[in-house]
């Protein structure tokens, strides 16, 4: 086979990246590292294939890439890639969809638990020598079992989450979504423990609102004022999807009228989150920094697939997933 150049964007498990070097030649160049940034610019004019994360390739970029056949995204999301100009010209996205699920399903529902039962506010109060007597209601959480759960999107991720709720916490589980899930094929487990309803009574009969949203044109800021309004009174309301879908300054505005009881964050809008950002330091909020997917045995397995998926494509077979340009 012929080797091709690879341009590694963010770093690889050293396994991973031998598999790379044994087939093709490669550079490791991290755009977000000063030191890295020239060596990853002249490497984009002779690459074949790009794999890595977190880092807008645009159609700027990819007009630098000349030669470009794949990109391999580390990562489920695709909102950090132009779709549009990748199927124009014919490069292949894949990225690594189905390893995680379980992960970021323990993530979001860890986030779920912790805001209900103030875990982290009232570790807090121990930590800082706080804790002189016993806590009276002022500081009591709220049961999470026999809840109910309702989720903006009932993909994998959602389903996952889903079964926690109910097989593991007896919660009866809505969910809204472009259309109704297949339980019987695709989730038999949960068939009479999860109903597909309209937005507006999801959010009317939900104790828990979770979003697991993609990032899409259709999606970016819908979880707006408006949404807030019509949650139940005293809901959480839980982020692990995408953080632009949500107007941060419709949900700070819900937090502090006491609307909302409290809200849980792995994803902002911006990221890093700003030292200055509200969330930061808002008492009715349990922010994450973005770690759905991240334990050690999560990342290798997304870094395995998307160095699988590279390897495939360059070798002129199907990878192992792909995404689909054409539909966004």
């Amino acid at each position: 086979m012929t080797r091709k150049n690879i341009l590694v964007f963010r770093e690889l498990p050293d396994d991973q990246l031998a598999r790379l070097q044994a087939a093709h030649e490669v550079t490791v160049a991290n755009p977000r590292v000063a030191a890295q940034r020239g060596a990853f610019d002249a490497a984009l004019g002779d690459v074949q294939g790009l794999i890595g994360s977190s880092f807008p390739v645009d159609e700027g970029l990819l007009a630098r890439a000349p030669r470009l056949e794949v990109v391999s995204s580390v990562s489920v999301g695709v909102d950090n890639y132009a779709l549009a100009a990748l199927h124009a010209r014919g490069i292949v996205l894949c990225h690594t969809p189905g390893v995680l699920d379980e992960t970021v399903a323990d993530t979001v529902f860890a986030l779920l638990m912790a805001t209900s039962r103030r875990v982290v506010e009232l570790s807090n109060l121990v930590r800082e020598g706080r804790w002189t007597k016993n806590i009276d209601e002022a500081l009591f959480g709220a049961d999470v079992h026999g809840k109910t759960l309702g989720l903006l999107g009932f993909g994998r991720i959602g389903q996952a989450i889903a079964r926690r709720a109910s097989l593991g916490f007896g919660m009866p589980v809505l969910y809204h979504a472009r259309r109704a899930v297949d339980l019987a094929a695709q989730a038999p487990e949960l068939q009479g423990r999860a109903a597909h309803v309209p937005l507006a009574g999801l959010l009317a009969r939900s104790d828990f609102v979770v979003a697991m949203l993609p990032l899409s044109d259709s999606t970016r800021g819908m979880i707006d004022a408006p949404f807030f309004a019509g949650m139940k009174p005293g809901a959480i309301f839980i982020n692990g999807g995408r953080g632009a879908t949500v107007q941060e300054d419709a949900l700070l505005a819900a937090l502090d009228s006491g609307s909302l009881r409290a809200a849980g964050l792995d994803v902002f809008a911006t990221e890093p989150l700003p030292a200055d950002a509200p969330l930061r330091t808002h008492p009715r909020v349990t922010p994450l920094p973005h770690i759905g997917s991240a334990t050690h045995e999560t990342r290798h397995a997304m870094a395995e697939l998307a160095t699988t998926n590279l390897l495939q494509a360059l070798a002129g077979e199907r990878p192992a997933a792909v995404y689909d340009t054409a539909s966004a």
